[in-house]
């Protein structure tokens, strides 16, 4: 064992065992714990487990996922033994039937779905379309395997600092795009925000820091108003003998970071960055009643604003998640957010479906297996592109839901902004695709109507109906989306059938024999990508088949007469193909691994320079390089993670970049003399464009320049801070 672990490793290991050990408690038997060793010193002396991709020892990893699992997560014994052995079975060192006989089935059924994922993991499965697929259907087959993952994900995450580069950017989106949604889904909020502030942290770290700094700097002051703010509240409760625990909890960096950007304010007039949290220590039947206590004992203190009064207790979240919250006026006219819950309760939001089950049982209020249910049907829609594929089955990790009924009185929970139509296929896919409109309390509605919640909802039908495809324009969720889809790509096959055939049938009517290579080189020649996009604009009557034919006899004649005219020997033969212009712009760019001479283009919105830190993306026009820091970053990340790949740049700036900058300064005509006298001064530096808008005794302008990387960028934004009356300098 010492000869397997390098330096301080065996040490770590060895306290993470023991942790483990006293985490699980009586979850595992003596016998299971002696067994699990017996089975891992038998692997390591057969030169199982050893390093992974990342350099990072498999048994340890292995270990710190298991202890994630069971303190964090709340998943105990058979999930930590499954997760040790899965390495073992991996290598061949022990079989799946040797685990099953002695651990028993449940123990051998997670390591199958580990040993699943970690295989098209390996084919890089969130890039491969099919792999993708694959790989989240896995994950719905059993749920634990899904809190496997994201607990892996989370510890790669926290000891990313030490990961390459080329590793860190495709685990950071994988954990923002893919990984944070999952874990909100499943209530796992202190995940969920831990791995939006890590993928954050490495993919916008300018952002993050300057986040992290202005919390820091205000913690005094929060500290002080959070203090201020219980006080008088924890005295009354006291008083009603109430068993409680009041804090203040600031929220997260991401969080903070979207309100930045949805807000567009700065980040001193962001006022809730904290939540006051209320945790009741009460019986199961006093819980709601002692909540509800807590209310009002808190509005009659702090003036409530009635429209953010969000009630989980009555009808908790599809994930689980149950809770009171509201947002009162505090002291100095601050509003401050108020979450009210019980210990239980409380429990459930940090842990998920995880604590769930040890309270009420895996098939509970949480609408689980529904929600798996759903996520396969979206999965086993395999014609979906990737894009596609990941929208719609992101579309069932929703958050913010609705509450609507059935005229009969049944409840259904959709996502916030649902419509008519999202509706009618929640119930029944027939019921949907014969939705004509709906009547909401007496009122006739369309079918795009947008549903609030209590909503008591009656679907009209007609047999005459069936799906659009500007249906796809308004429906949210997957559900919808994926049989709206099915049913036209039913309805579309039919078509080009049927107009399949007329077109036959019409040349056999005019006598014309039909070549099919003919007829194929007709449909390339009109700009068709597919035979199929072809008979479609026939059956939709875009294209006349008459026309078609002529096309055909024409083309037919010319081919013919060129035919007649060509010299048929192999010496004079010439193919004539279109010029195209040859740019010999010097490669400094590195993509993906080591590959050089890829197509590749700086992209517009950031316009990346020889030295930013890059990433590429790859679009239908080849790869695009932005800044790592680029506004739009953050979104390529989370929707399109698995079209990002590395980007360097490498060897020496070999051309010029534009440079846009924001200046700020006194309205005087010298100092922007000053500004282009500095530059013409400067060696392989061109003025492109200056473009100044004087206002109240001050300018405001942008200056665009010629430069070969941030070196230079840098020194020239010193030396224009230099000039006095220069109040900003900024890269725009």
């Amino acid at each position: 064992m010492d000869d397997f672990f390098s330096g301080e490793e065996l040490t770590e290991f060895l306290t993470a065992y023991r942790k483990l050990l006293r985490s699980l408690g009586d979850s595992v038997s003596t016998s299971d714990a002696k067994n699990v060793k017996e089975y891992i010193r038998r692997s390591i002396d057969s030169g199982g487990y050893g390093r992974d991709v990342y350099n990072s020892n498999i048994l340890y990893r292995k270990l710190q996922t298991a202890l994630i699992v069971s303190e964090e997560v709340g998943l105990k014994g058979t999930v930590s033994i499954a997760l040790l052995l899965s390495q073992p079975v991996m290598d061949g060192h022990c079989t799946i039937d040797q685990v099953r006989k002695t651990f028993g089935e449940d123990v051998a059924a997670i390591i199958q779905g580990l040993i699943k994922t970690q295989e098209l993991y390996a084919k890089n499965a969130a890039i491969e379309t099919e792999n993708f697929r694959k790989l989240l259907l896995s994950f719905a087959e059993d749920i634990r395997v899904i809190l496997i993952m994201i607990a892996d994900r989370l510890y790669l995450m926290r000891m990313a600092k030490s990961l390459k580069e080329e590793h860190l950017l495709k685990i950071s989106a994988e954990a923002s795009y893919l990984y944070a949604p999952l874990s909100h889904r499943l209530g796992l909020y202190k995940i969920k925000s831990e791995l939006e502030d890590l993928s954050l942290k490495y993919q916008d770290r300018e952002m993050y820091d300057f986040i992290a700094r202005k919390i820091n700097e205000t913690k005094r002051s929060r500290d002080t108003y959070i203090a201020e703010f219980i006080a008088p509240v924890a005295d009354r409760l006291k008083a009603l003998h109430l068993n409680f625990d009041i804090k203040g909890r600031t929220k997260s960096i991401h969080s903070i970071r979207n309100k930045l950007q949805k807000q567009k304010v700065e980040f001193e007039n962001i006022y809730d960055l904290f939540a006051i949290r209320v945790i009741l220590n009460t019986p199961l039947e006093k819980e709601k009643a002692e909540c509800w206590q807590v209310y009002s004992v808190i509005t009659d203190m702090y003036q409530p604003n009635p429209k953010r009064l969000k009630d989980w207790l009555s009808i908790p979240k599809s994930n689980g998640y149950e809770s009171l919250h509201t947002t009162v006026m505090g002291p100095h006219g601050k509003w401050v957010e108020v979450q009210i819950r019980s210990k239980r309760m409380d429990e459930i939001a940090e842990r998920g479906f995880a604590a769930h089950w040890k309270y009420k049982g895996i098939k509970g209020e949480s609408g689980l297996d529904e929600w798996m249910d759903n996520v396969r049907e979206v999965l086993e829609h395999k014609e979906s592109a990737p894009g596609d594929l990941i929208r719609d089955f992101k579309m069932d990790l929703y958050d913010d839901e609705i509450f609507v009924f059935t005229p009969k009185g049944d409840l259904f929970k959709l996502p916030q902004n649902a419509t008519v139509l999202d509706f009618a296929f929640a119930i029944h896919t027939k019921l949907g695709s014969k939705c004509v409109s709906a009547k909401i309390n007496g009122k006739n509605v369309s079918i795009k109507h947008k549903l609030q919640s209590g909503d008591q909802v009656d679907i009209v039908t007609s047999p005459n109906q069936s799906p659009k495809q500007d249906w796809l324009s308004f429906v949210i969720t997957a559900k919808a989306r994926v049989k709206i889809k099915q049913s036209l790509k039913e309805q579309s096959a039919k078509q080009v059938e049927f107009a399949k055939e007329t077109l036959h049938r019409r040349f056999k009517n005019r006598k014309i024999e039909e070549d099919e290579s003919k007829l194929m080189r007709l449909i390339k020649k009109k700009g068709y990508k597919t035979v199929t996009d072809f008979y479609a604009d026939i059956a939709m009557e875009k294209l006349d088949i008459n026309t078609v034919i002529d096309q055909y006899l024409e083309q037919e004649k010319k081919e013919q007469e060129l035919t007649e005219h060509t010299d048929r020997s192999v010496e004079n033969f010439v193919v004539q193909t279109p010029v195209e212009e040859i740019t010999d712009k010097e490669d400094v760019l590195v993509i993906d691994q080591n590959l050089t001479g890829i197509d590749y283009s700086l992209a517009k919105c950031c316009n990346p320079i020889y030295g930013d830190e890059i990433f590429g993306f790859v679009s239908s026009k080849g790869i695009k390089v932005h800044r790592l820091n680029c506004p739009n970053a953050a979104t390529l990340f989370n929707r399109y993670g698995y079209r990002i790949v590395r980007t360097r740049w490498s060897g020496k700036a070999g051309s010029s970049y534009p440079v846009t900058l924001k200046i700020v300064g006194n309205d005087d005509i010298g100092i922007v003399t000053n500004i282009t006298s500095i530059i013409s001064k400067e060696n392989g530096m061109m003025l492109r464009a200056i473009n100044i808008d004087p206002a109240d005794g001050l300018f405001s302008g942008t200056l665009t320049v010629m430069l070969k990387d941030t070196s230079v960028m840098d020194g020239l934004i010193k030396k224009i801070k230099a000039i006095k009356g220069i109040k900003q300098v900024s890269r725009f």
